[in-house]
């Protein structure tokens, strides 16, 4: 099953070029879901999701739609020093999100972590927790530190690392700058995850708000030299998300449309 869709759904500056100019915030979910098939839910990154809330995005889409949720940033950037607060964190977030679970719509969390997580035992050591603590959920990793699959010796370690916690592997496209993870194509565990975080190396690091960093749209050329990598990575796997991060003025859904398109040729 291949899961197409964007970074979050709710954005004022789609209106007009995805969404009706009027449309309400309100209507801007079953709106998008008569469209895609899945959608990653980033809220829950900045704030800790809630149980009523996410039953309400829940009830707002048919079934047969998917969600993938962001990891509250206690469970990835602000990690609590002490293991019980750590617990407490992961529980609050698998309560919250319950909704999605029980009505079959959940497609699997993703943790990222922040580019100051490296390579070593502290963090094998943490991986083990994540995947201890999201032993029922299925969960996929993504680094942001290039250390973790740069040299083939330490790329294998990571790898086989993650397939052995049964955590996925996710894949990214984004600049070519040192220190940025490379567009890597492979999968560790049943779901296969592609996020397009755009290419614009010019604001990556230098920017005054983040959605700088994100403002690319992809060309017809550059989405086609992904077609075969997912291919691959679908006959490895059960299912497969795409998802389109580069959101600014709506640029993430145009080029999953297009996306969209292209698939439809494999």
């Amino acid at each position: 099953m291949l899961h197409l869709g964007t970074s979050g759904f709710s954005f004022a500056d789609w209106r007009g070029t995805f969404y009706p100019e009027k449309i309400s915030k309100a209507d801007m979910l079953p709106f998008y879901a008569a469209r895609f098939g899945a959608v990653e839910l980033n809220f829950s990154y900045y704030s800790m999701p809630l149980y009523r809330t996410i039953q309400g995005i829940a009830d707002k889409v048919d079934e047969g739609f998917h969600f993938s949720v962001k990891a509250h940033r206690s469970m990835t950037h602000e990690i609590p020093e002490s293991e019980g607060d750590r617990r407490d964190a992961f529980i609050a977030f698998i309560s919250g999100i319950e909704p999605l679970a029980d009505q079959g719509k959940l497609g699997c969390v993703l943790v990222q972590f922040p580019w100051a997580f490296k390579p070593s035992s502290r963090s094998h050591d943490y991986l083990g927790f994540v995947s201890e603590m999201l032993s029922e959920i299925p969960a996929v990793v993504e680094f942001r530190n290039s250390l973790w699959v740069e040299r083939g010796e330490v790329r294998q370690r990571s790898l086989r690392l993650l397939k052995s916690l049964g955590l996925g592997y996710c894949c990214v496209d984004e600049p070519n700058l040192k220190g940025l993870m490379p567009p890597l194509a492979t999968a560790t565990s049943p779901i296969g995850y592609i996020r397009f975080h755009g290419r614009n190396a010019k604001t990556w690091w230098n920017h005054e708000t983040v959605q700088e960093r994100y403002d690319y749209s992809y060309s017809r050329e550059e989405l086609e030299g992904w077609l075969v990598k997912i291919e691959a990575i679908a006959e490895r796997t059960e299912d497969v998300f795409v998802f389109f991060n580069n959101c600014s003025r709506g640029q993430a859904a145009n080029n999953a449309i297009l996306m969209a398109g292209l698939l439809e040729g494999l």
